[in-house]
């Protein structure tokens, strides 16, 4: 019997009709195991996962390979969006083992949930010097029925060495300039100076780091990190893994030239990018920067929101070709033909040069992913938005990519701190009010009485998962985000207790943190990992939430968690610079102070309060934290004690139990947080 029906997670939905005999993870599938005395078959994958798609047609849908899988293995499904921690236990188990991992992922454990054989994706058929899935899923079977000695001794062994690899946390002093510098020099060495980016192909958008350049620029002037950042800003928006079109960016381009993307769109790289070209609009004022971060806004309000105001999780990479098959891109690319037949010869030749649709093709079967591959200011502006009009139009009568629409509390926090900050910056009240909403619905859906966060919900049903710390740390950075734009204190309160129950249940005593609450499930290991991933890291994300709320409010306690998190910014900083992205920014922040930014006016919405409000906003030292009100206002605690200079609107700025004269001139309040 398949038990699948009825969960919240659209990646085992699309499970439900398969003949295997799928388990959710539960206590209830490892007894089964244990009372039938077979192995667990454990998937792990995601609904946007295009080889995830693959397997399951070749091998979970077909009858014999399911009729066999159900008679020698409890299968467990796993949708790695909702359970991280699981899938970071058993994707560490094996890297380990095979040197490198990925999704879909395909482990063996026995009924104690041990691991002892590993892989990820499986042929139908023996190919490329694979075997196929059914001949692993024999050769598992024949050693558990004949070595069950050899394999418990490979189980036991692999749990052992999982508890020897233990993070060992090192230096507990913070991060200081000359460690800053080396990380910088680090990522110097292996930038990609002819495409922007770092390493080789598939290339990533690298989003943490992004972030951190602009805040060494901002705090040092330097002009290497702002070149990096915006040379790699520019060749990812011109590229194919932006959407010229639509908006928005997919995963991660194939090649080292940004050109072709795996096509699949989740929330956490356009939230994560469209604050980053915010903020690089906010210290260049590039257009370029303006438009990508506007764009990429209205794609994740318009393709990701959900009717009970939060977002969706992602958009599938596959979509129907119009042949009743599903093919990766198959919304996205055009073939000159296509042009032709849409806008006509003249119209697409001009769009043929201006997207660098070829005849040959940047992608396959002669079709072509747009770019920007010139100028954008070397043609006929208004004759290009007719252009793009027309596509777009077309584009929409195509079959769409499915949506996952579960939403993830921590992609919700880093979409929610996005929007606040894009809306404040271009003037958008839209963009603020669906952050706003989002966050209400975090509130009221993900929250509870307890100030404990559930992971996911979906069609405003909360799932069943407890919330990891990058949900506590990435919300509790959405709110304070809120707080800052929007003048309301309650946000503040809201991220105050999500990080109490960081400090109570996430932390080791020494500064380390851990990816789950102390009364989390126990499995196989307690994961813990400080390095960035697709998001940042929980660990370190965590320490920026606390360093952002402790400027807030004075709270010392969050103050000392914060500094000690970043000790590990001290040790992997200067070494793996690519890796601990967000950790380095935070730790700009932590050099710079943060500033501490009060505003008091008459009424928050008086105009010259509100000039003042969006000069401090706009302001570029790293991490400042921004509180407007009236006097005497209680919603924030930087607001005590603070009054109008002559019954004017009126900033302070402070930072190291030091403050700057109060100003009432926006002029002097942005230079005060430029320098």
């Amino acid at each position: 019997m398949n038990r699948l029906a009825g969960v919240t997670s659209p990646y085992l939905l699309q499970h439900a009709d398969n003949p295997v005999d799928w388990w959710p993870w539960t206590p209830e599938a490892f007894e089964e195991a244990r009372r039938r005395d077979v192995p667990v078959l454990l998937s792990v994958g995601y609904s946007a996962c295009h080889w995830c798609h693959v397997m399951a047609h070749e091998s979970f849908e077909d009858p014999e390979t399911a009729a066999y899988l159900n008679e020698h293995f409890v299968s467990v499904k796993v949708d790695r969006e909702e359970r991280p921690d699981v899938d970071a236990v058993y994707m560490e188990a094996v890297q380990a083992a095979t040197g490198q991992g990925g999704w879909p992922m395909t482990v063996f454990l026995t009924p104690d949930a041990e691991p002892f054989y590993f892989g990820t994706y499986f042929p139908p058929a023996p190919r490329h010097g694979m075997p196929s899935f059914r001949q692993v899923l024999q050769g598992v079977q024949q050693a558990w029925a004949d070595r069950r000695e050899e394999v418990g001794e490979v189980a036991g062994k692999i749990v052992r060495d999982l508890a020897g690899r233990e993070f060992q946390y090192g230096d507990t002093r913070t991060p200081g300039e000359e460690g800053l510098a080396q990380a910088l020099l680090g990522l110097t060495r292996e930038y990609d100076p002819q495409r922007g980016g770092f390493g080789g192909a598939p290339k990533f958008p690298p989003s943490m780091v992004l972030e951190f350049l602009l805040r060494h620029h901002a705090r040092t002037g330097s002009e290497g990190a702002l070149q990096m950042a915006q040379d790699t800003c520019e060749r990812m928006a011109r590229g194919g893994i932006y959407d010229q079109l639509g908006g928005g960016f997919a995963r991660y381009s194939v090649d080292r030239d940004w050109v072709v993307p795996h096509f699949e769109k989740m929330l956490y790289d356009n939230a994560l990018l469209c604050r980053v070209y915010a903020h690089l609009w906010r210290a260049t004022g590039s257009d370029l920067a303006r438009r990508v971060a506007l764009e990429t806004a209205d794609f994740m309000v318009r393709e990701l929101r959900t009717p009970e105001g939060g977002f969706a999780s992602a958009l599938d990479a596959d979509s129907d070709d119009g042949s009743g098959r599903h093919t990766e891109g198959a919304f996205y690319v055009w073939t000159p033909a296509q042009l032709a037949e849409v806008l006509g010869p003249e119209d697409a030749e001009l769009a043929a040069r201006y997207f660098g649709v070829t005849e040959e093709g940047t992608f396959e079967h002669g079709a072509s992913v747009l770019q920007l591959p010139q100028d954008e200011g070397l043609s006929d502006a208004g004759r290009i938005d007719s252009v793009r009009r027309r596509l777009v139009e077309a584009r929409a009568g195509r079959p769409a990519p499915g949506r996952d629409d579960k939403v993830v509390a921590a992609w919700n926090g880093l979409a929610v701190a996005a929007l606040a900050e894009t809306g404040a910056y271009f003037d958008r009240p839209d963009l603020v009010d669906a952050a706003i909403g989002a966050a209400d619905l975090l509130v009221r859906l993900h929250l509870d009485e307890h100030a404990r966060l559930v992971r996911t919900s979906r069609d405003g049903r909360a799932g069943a998962n407890a919330g990891v710390l990058e949900d506590y740390a990435d919300t509790a950075e959405g709110f304070l985000a809120l707080a800052s734009v929007t003048g309301e204190g309650v946000w503040l309160e809201f991220a105050g207790l999500l990080l109490d129950h960081v400090l109570t249940q996430f932390t080791d005593g020494s500064g380390a943190l851990y990816d789950t609450a102390a009364d989390a499930e126990k499995l196989i290991r307690r994961p813990q990992d400080p390095t960035d991933n697709a998001t940042p890291s929980g660990w370190t994300a965590a320490a920026g939430a606390l360093l952002s709320y402790a400027a807030q409010t004075g709270a010392e306690a969050h103050r000392t968690a914060a500094e000690r998190a970043l000790g590990v910014v001290r040790a992997l900083g200067p070494r793996v610079p690519r890796f601990i992205g967000w950790g380095l920014a935070v730790a700009e922040a932590l050099l710079d102070g943060p500033r501490e930014v009060a505003i008091v006016g008459p009424a928050v919405d008086d105009p010259a309060t509100r000039t003042l409000h969006r000069a401090a906003l706009l302001g570029t030292a790293p991490g400042a934290v921004v509180a407007v009100g009236t006097p005497g206002s209680d919603e924030f605690p930087l607001l005590a004690e603070r009054v109008p200079v002559g019954g004017r609107p009126t900033a302070y700025v402070c930072r190291h139990f030091v403050c700057e004269a109060p100003t009432t001139d926006p002029g002097q309040l942005r230079r005060a947080l430029e320098d």
